[in-house]
């Protein structure tokens, strides 16, 4: 018996805008999506996948590469056929869907990293109508590396925020933050020395905006750990991953959460 559904929510982008004009190849990552979502499956928990078109997210072939699974060739492997196969992957609902068909069935979410979510999620007002149900009821709401952007899509004006940051008006970030559910929540995200290979190597340019400044800029206690080691930072409802090392431990963290939830009912 199911002892209930999270609900995963990826991104459809596969561009990003960098400095000058122009864009850059991004996606979702894959251990960061498939990891804890199989940890979920196995501890009994049923899985919606949803993203705003309703197709699979593209996955970012910097992360389809055995490195994110410890070296392990066959963990890489089952990733893939996971993603590729597995059921609750390919069943994609639209945000739209996912609100249509009630919000209360759920008791959990999820968005992993990747830098697409940046672009997409960050200021979608249907995942920002979804997160502030889950943020006014307190159920277990997770993110992670470059996830925690997607939380942003819960301020009233999302869409002109992610506008003030790119055209390098903070202040004007600020003042549209405000009244964000999770200002003065404690978080952790992907942190600008991360960033900084992504944007040398693969980008080839630099970002409007990293996400930790962003973050600050909305309201929260940003606290980030040491370049690509494990981080998890845990604030009432909120659970948030730092990189793609914290893919194991999230999902431990989620799956605890809702344990201690599932007590006090």
């Amino acid at each position: 018996m199911s002892k209930g559904t999270v609900l995963v929510v990826g991104s459809n982008a596969t561009r990003i805008e960098i400095q000058g004009g122009g864009t850059g190849p991004t996606g979702q990552y894959l251990n960061e999506l498939v990891v804890p979502v199989m940890a979920l499956l196995a501890a009994g928990y049923d899985i919606d996948f949803a993203t705003p078109n309703g197709t699979k997210p593209f996955i970012d072939p910097a992360s389809d590469q055995a490195v994110h699974f410890d070296n392990d060739k066959a963990a890489h492997a089952r990733a893939q056929d996971f993603f590729a196969n597995h059921r609750a992957m390919n069943r994609v609902k639209t945000l739209r869907a996912v609100l249509d068909g009630g919000l209360d069935q759920y008791v959990a979410f999820f968005t992993p990293g990747g830098q697409a979510p940046v672009v997409d999620l960050m200021q979608d007002s249907e995942l920002g109508e979804i997160l502030r149900h889950f943020h006014a009821r307190k159920k277990p709401t997770a993110y992670l590396c470059h996830g925690p952007m997607a939380s942003i899509s819960a301020m009233r004006h999302a869409r002109e925020f992610r506008a003030a940051l790119i055209a390098g008006d903070k202040p004007k970030a600020v003042e549209l933050a405000w009244g964000w559910p999770y200002a003065g929540y404690r978080m952790t995200v992907y942190s600008s020395s991360e960033e900084k290979p992504i944007e040398d190597n693969i980008l080839h340019g630099k970002l409007y905006f990293h996400m930790p400044e962003a973050l600050t800029a909305a309201g929260a206690i940003v606290e980030v750990g040491p370049d690509f080691a494990p981080h998890v930072v845990e604030d009432r409802e909120l659970i948030t991953g730092q990189n793609p090392r914290s893919d194991h431990p999230i999902g431990e963290a989620l799956i605890a959460a809702l344990g201690r939830v599932s007590v006090d009912v």
